[in-house]
């Protein structure tokens, strides 16, 4: 028996990553998905391959940043599966420009994809599990929204919103047994981290300031996102889980 036996999940950012993790270990533990990616080809291989896991799955193109686009994933993961269960908002980008290069239209680009996402998602769902009677939505903030960095500050700031906007979106909707919480990956070798760490000094940089003696995974992100998603976990909201080798400890 799985942990998300019955269990219908919406998971963006789909196509690689974590996000790809987190669907192939929520499929491991029963769970129907939806997968959601900008990148439509790559995120329906990721669909073909649950599938050829015996799993199901619903590959959508989809541009997290729209409302229209949210309104039509709910609308066809309803129509495929009957719910939605769970939520995992990990889409998001990256950003290393220095503070004053930026601009004010690369600061709303990922303020739009990292934060303004978030809210739209929770507001897409969240009406239909009140209707199904609860569910869980996994917010993907990062440690940058837990202290400050330097060289990211629109980064920084979305996860910090995010994860501030997990918090008072717990409170609102947990009378409708809807959690709400968020995960803080550290370090993690991802495909939109692989530039940075191809630079050895960056590498052991970061393992410098990781108090475990490595890199995080995918997978370690995705363990800490089923526990979040599951009925394990039916009495935490409003939490933030670093999940970063003990960074964010020292």
């Amino acid at each position: 028996m799985g942990r998300l036996d019955n269990k219908v999940a919406v998971i963006t950012g789909a196509a690689g990553g974590m996000g790809k993790a987190d669907a192939l270990l929520f499929v491991q533990e029963g769970a129907k998905v939806v997968l959601t990616d900008l990148q439509a080809e790559k995120v329906k291989e990721v669909a073909k391959e649950i599938e050829a896991m015996g799993g199901e799955a619903l590959a959508l193109k989809h541009n997290v940043a729209s409302e229209e686009d949210w309104a039509r994933v709910a609308e066809e993961a309803i129509a495929r599966f009957g719910k939605i269960d769970i939520l995992v908002n990990n889409a998001g980008i990256s950003s290393a420009t220095p503070y004053m290069e930026q601009t004010v239209e690369s600061f709303e680009r990922v303020m739009k994809i990292n934060l303004n996402s978030v809210f739209l998602g929770q507001k897409a769902v969240i009406p239909h599990m009140i209707e199904n009677g609860g569910g869980s939505i996994v917010n993907i903030s990062s440690i940058a929204g837990l202290t400050g960095g330097s060289g990211a500050g629109p980064y920084t700031a979305s996860k910090g919103a995010v994860r501030m906007l997990t918090k008072a979106t717990a409170v609102d909707f947990a009378k409708y047994h809807i959690r709400v919480n968020s995960v803080h990956p550290g370090f993690i070798e991802t495909p939109m981290t692989k530039d940075m760490f191809k630079d050895e000094r960056m590498t052991t940089w970061f393992q410098s300031m990781t108090p475990l003696p490595r890199l995080g995974k995918a997978e370690d992100i995705a363990r800490g996102v089923l526990f979040l998603a599951s009925d394990e976990s039916s009495y935490i909201t409003g939490v933030e889980l670093p999940i970063d080798g003990g960074y964010f400890a020292k």
